[in-house]
């Protein structure tokens, strides 16, 4: 039995927000670390790598290092890790490099 649930996603509004210049380096770090995280998950949930995506088992062609993901793929990375800088700067939060 199906259980129909109607869901509305509300993310945090940071339509406007423009990210400083200079956090190309953070966005790629970012971009690779949410990849190794979604990977290191896949991987202990016992998937592996293949050739296509397989559900039934548990194969994902993305399972390879960052750098040897297809472009769009590291986009989509690139694209999470700016949103999450957009509204980490949304929330009042400044974001400045120690050296």
């Amino acid at each position: 039995m199906k259980i129909e649930r109607e869901y509305y996603p509300n993310p945090i509004n940071s339509e406007g927000i423009e990210v400083p210049s200079g956090l190309e380096d953070l966005i790629e770090l970012l971009a690779k670390n949410a990849h190794d995280v979604w990977a290191r998950n896949r991987l202990k949930d016992g998937w592996s790598w293949g050739p296509e995506r397989c559900d039934k088992n548990k194969f994902h062609p993305c399972l390879i290092e960052y750098n040897d993901l297809p472009e769009n793929e590291k986009n989509y990375d690139r694209d999470m890790a700016i949103e999450t800088i957009k509204v980490v700067i949304a929330l009042g939060f400044r974001l400045e490099k120690i050296d």
